[in-house]
């Protein structure tokens, strides 16, 4: 137990030299330097409206996006339908099961998907529409393993394909999640570290035409949106009628500035919930928040959430989910 431990620790360590950038203003010019930005839309209502602060909360299926050792942070086989209205008409969709056998592992299925209608061609000679159309689609799929190792630790993994479609282009490619989650045995504080989208660098397949009728097939290559994360997790209240849990977070992306969240849930009875979250050092996104019923029906317990988020210069994003978990034993 102590070597692992010292493991974490270390890790922790190593990652936290990372964070030097985090109150400064700094980084921002990698922005735009990554693909496949759909990955980085979170998923489900009730992490969104804590303002995501939820690599160390991951008891829920939302897991299989935030945190795959959060698996083992419950007991019961379930699925996970969330839908986003996103920004520019665009909508967001998340699908999660999961499945757990032999007591301390959990296999878990994931789909992510992004989407515009039909869209018109346009040129420079012909701005109201050329009769031809078009599609924007993403995809991920991703297949995920949790195991708790002991007690007090548990780590997963996740294998995501991922796809995206911009008319007659197509860019392909593979990466992994992984993530631990610790209690440490301080009251009920816990943390977690992740690092999401880690993989090869990917670019489009297919050609087009430019507007001088030139035919372009080869396009530079751009890494995914890589994530590294750290939260810490605290109930400061927990009984049978209330309940608020709190978290933060420490966020490093490849493609944008350290940033860090903080955010809150406040349940009662384990039946309504409300929720809060704010992002600092974020250009173009502040306060989150959102609300929740959790009720038993029949063999299930049926959650369903709502959320949302406040991009400044873009308005709100709303999301809504839905958690159905088969009754277990406690």
């Amino acid at each position: 137990m102590k070597k692992l431990l010292q493991i974490l620790l270390v890790f922790i360590l190593t990652g936290a030299c990372s964070f030097s950038q985090l109150i400064p203003q700094l980084g921002n010019q990698r922005a735009g330097t990554s693909s496949l930005q759909f990955l980085k839309i979170g998923a489900g209502a009730r992490a969104t409206g804590m303002g995501e602060t939820f690599v160390a909360v991951s008891n829920d299926i939302t897991a299989l996006y935030w945190n795959p050792a959060g698996l083992m942070q419950f007991k019961e086989n379930g699925v996970h339908f969330s839908h986003t209205e996103w920004l520019v008409d665009l909508n967001h969709e998340f699908f999660g099961g999961v499945y757990r056998f032999g007591g301390n592992n959990a296999l878990g299925l994931s789909v992510i998907s992004l989407n515009t209608p039909a869209m018109q061609k346009t040129t420079e000679f012909q701005p109201n529409g050329t009769g031809e159309y078009f599609k924007y689609g993403d995809l991920g799929v991703g297949l995920t393993f949790a195991r708790r190792l002991t007690e007090q630790f548990s780590f997963g993994i996740t294998f995501r394909y991922v796809e995206e479609t911009l008319a007659e282009l197509k860019m392909r490619g593979y990466m992994f999640d992984l993530g631990t989650y610790y209690w440490t045995g301080l009251s009920n504080t816990r943390f977690a570290v992740t690092i999401s989208n880690f993989g090869p660098q990917v670019k489009p397949s297919g050609s087009i035409t430019s507007s001088t009728g030139e035919t372009i097939s080869d396009f530079q290559q751009f890494p995914p949106p890589t994530m590294f994360r750290i939260g810490f997790a605290y109930d400061p209240i927990d009984n049978k009628t209330n309940k608020l849990t709190t978290s933060i977070q420490l966020n490093h992306p490849n493609d944008n500035a350290e940033n860090l969240n903080v955010g809150a849930e406040y349940s009662y009875k384990d039946f309504l919930f409300l929720r809060a979250g704010y992002k600092f050092n974020v250009e173009s996104e502040n306060y989150s928040a959102g609300v929740g019923f959790k009720a038993p029906i029949s063999i299930t317990t049926a959650s369903l959430d709502y959320s949302v988020a406040n991009f400044k210069d873009l308005g709100l994003t709303h999301r809504l989910s839905l958690n159905v978990l088969l009754k277990g034993k406690k």
